[in-house]
């Protein structure tokens, strides 16, 4: 029996994600798939399009066979905690033998070269790194000087580390290998060289086309899935379950939902609280603060805070905290625990729920299919992630269009997906 984990957002599941699914099971020739993906909240700090059990039920519909969530405290993370999260619940099942990634390269030895670097900071690359941040340069260019020399002199070649550490996939594709390495272990890596246009493209072509560009239409067409490029370019099951969602008003969701919610808190909290956030430092709080009593929407919001030493990614993944209730010290304590200390099942079918039953017996982690039964947990640190979790529902649920559908505990109330049982 052979396992394919994959690590995925699906925001929204398109025909690029049908592409990778169908090509990684034929690859490690996978009798079953298992895929680790992002919540409510994704990597970039932004709300989901439409919840985590809508495209719970994209991923099933569409050929995966079990779906676990990743903890928010990860999801919305930088490059290196979200793939040390996902790696790490992957790992912990007992049952994974491989993992496959889209990258931009295509070329796992290439990716390989520069996370080994990374994972094992040799002298040579912690001394070439030191000597050009001493001399003003700024840390990634700094960092790419220092990877291009020793993957020089390491191995007599002279990669385009630019390109290489520049490109969203290959990064967490890099991460991924880290952790792997870090872990320890027997996850067998494999990467599909990702086809058509770029992740972060922002326009539609043709039947592959990126989520970025998906969510943009759907923005720009104020939620109508009739468009024919829309159409084109997602699986029937992805457009039915989009438009269920639509039509109840649970999406699409995005951050604009929240931004008086948003700008409301920030304006209330006090500077020392704003300080507290994951990724706060060097006096950020002070920015946040000034530029929260200013601005008039969310968009103005991160044009004030956002610098080029202040990504709006890393802003972004800032005011979405305040959403969450995740603070800084919380991030490093559950980092320095391994990781997180749960598997939530969000969904499965037939194959899933067979290989559920295995999983129980091998890992390391307590299985969660009911979070209610876990509400009075008495380790604190599994507690407090769900907790954050939680909450993390009950403020996304806030940015529905329908009141209906935004009352508190839905993480308590919510049944898992089932397909084809």
């Amino acid at each position: 029996m052979k396992v394919l984990g994959l690590i995925v957002e699906y925001n929204p599941f398109h025909n690029g994600h049908l592409y990778h699914l169908k090509q990684a099971r034929r690859l490690c020739n996978a009798d079953y798939t298992v895929c680790v993906m992002s919540g409510n909240f994704i990597q970039r700090g932004e709300p989901a399009l439409v919840n985590k059990w809508a495209r719970a039920r994209m991923a099933l519909l569409s050929g995966v066979d079990l779906v676990i969530e990743l903890p928010v405290v990860y999801a919305m993370a930088s490059a290196e905690f979200f793939a040390f999260g996902a790696v790490r619940i992957l790992d912990s099942l007992g049952m994974v033998d491989s993992l496959c990634f889209g990258s931009e390269s295509g070329s796992l030895d290439e990716l390989d070269l520069v996370a080994d670097i990374l994972h094992r900071e040799p002298e040579e690359y912690k001394q070439l790194l030191k000597a050009r941040l001493d001399k003003g340069v700024s840390y990634p260019s700094a960092r790419e000087y220092a990877l291009k020399a020793c993957t020089k002199q390491f191995t007599g070649i002279e990669a385009d580390i630019g390109t290489i550490i520049s490109s969203s996939n290959n990064i967490l594709g890099i991460e991924y290998l880290k952790a792997l390495k870090k872990l320890k272990s027997n996850i067998v890596p494999k990467t599909l060289k990702r086809i058509s246009n770029s992740y972060n493209s922002e326009y539609l072509t043709g039947t592959i086309s990126s989520a970025t560009s998906i969510r943009k239409m759907i923005s720009d067409c104020d939620g109508l899935l009739n468009n024919a490029g829309l159409k084109a370019c997602m699986p029937e099951a992805t457009l039915n379950i989009l438009a269920e969602e639509f039509n109840n008003g649970r999406g699409p969701v995005c951050s604009t939902s929240y931004e008086n919610l948003m700008l409301a808190l920030l304006r209330k909290m006090s500077l020392y609280e704003i300080s507290a956030l994951p990724y706060v430092s060097e006096g950020l709080e002070n920015r946040i603060k000034a530029a929260a009593n200013k601005s008039g929407s969310y968009s103005e919001l991160i044009e004030n805070i956002a610098t080029r030493r202040y990504t709006a990614t890393r802003i972004q993944r800032i005011i979405a905290s305040v959403l969450t209730g995740l603070k800084d010290m919380e991030l490093k304590n559950f980092n320095s625990h391994n990781g997180p200390q749960y598997i939530r099942v969000l969904g499965f079918n037939q194959n899933g729920r067979q290989l559920l039953t295995k999983i129980k017996k091998s890992t390391c982690l307590p299985v969660i299919v009911k979070n209610a039964d876990f509400k009075d947990h008495p380790d604190a640190l599994l507690k407090r992630m769900l907790e954050i979790e939680a909450f993390s529902t009950d403020m996304y649920v806030l940015g529905y269009k329908n009141p209906s559908f935004r009352a508190a505990g839905q993480e308590y109330t919510q049944n898992i997906i089932r397909i084809g049982l």
